[in-house]
């Protein structure tokens, strides 16, 4: 995420912008009005294009520092409505015991399909020992399916125990909620890729809310977050 060059803006004015949308759940108008109250001049459609071409970088960056799968033995999965240019999408999401998050997918469908393409992006990367020995979803079918075939695949270990347990998940639905709550300002997503981009985002920020990257930070509480992202964007050293 180093190409801030040729921007109106320096990089540490951006970040700020796109931090801010992503953590605390406000429209692109009201963030506008907060930059200028910093006597930064920006319109919201200008914002709007930033979070949509640094989110992604922002996710991918960080990636190693929140996702700890190696503390992460029981995942609770599951998948909630997502609403795209009128239509139902579905955001498939997989967290630990403790509430902290794992991975996240939006996909246009929800069948086994859909399903086994998400926990196999949460399993992308994972020595065995990372990944889980337990995972708990709801009574959908279309879990088993996608894990039985993982396990055909030598994807996912044949020891990983499979449970249905509806109040197991309890810590991923109350997840579900705090998330929607960033989602609710956006007022309506455009396309997949917009809104994916957007999540990332969401998703991102949240973890590291969370304490996910706190070993990793130089500072306690919000400033060691923003200073994390800053540094793997190339805008702060230490």
């Amino acid at each position: 995420m180093r190409d801030f060059k040729g921007r109106h803006f320096c990089g540490e004015v951006i970040l700020w912008a796109v931090r801010w949308y992503c953590r605390y759940g406000i429209s692109y108008r009201d963030l506008e009005t907060m930059l200028c109250e910093r006597g930064v001049s920006v319109d919201h459609s200008t914002i709007y294009r930033w979070v949509q071409r640094y989110t992604p970088e922002m996710e991918k960056r960080p990636r190693w520092y929140w996702k700890r799968p190696g503390f992460s033995s029981s995942w609770r999965v599951d998948d909630t409505c997502i609403k795209i240019k009128g239509k139902w999408a579905y955001l498939y999401r997989a967290v630990d015991k403790d509430g902290d998050t794992i991975d996240f997918f939006l996909s246009q469908t929800r069948n086994a399909k859909a399903a086994k393409r998400f926990l196999g992006k949460a399993l992308n990367g994972l020595r065995d020992w990372e990944k889980p020995e337990t995972i708990n979803t709801d009574k959908a079918p279309t879990y088993g399916i996608a894990i039985n075939e993982l396990k055909k695949n030598g994807k996912l270990p044949d020891t990983v125990k499979y449970r249905q347990v509806k109040s197991l998940n309890n810590v991923i639905e109350a997840d579900h909620g705090k998330l929607k709550q960033l989602i609710k300002p956006v007022r309506g997503f455009k396309s997949l890729k917009t809104a994916y981009a957007t999540i990332k985002g969401f998703e991102v920020m949240r973890a590291l809310k969370k304490g996910q990257a706190e070993l990793f930070q130089f500072q306690e509480g919000i400033m060691g977050e923003v200073r994390l992202i800053e540094r793997q964007s190339g805008v702060y050293t230490v």
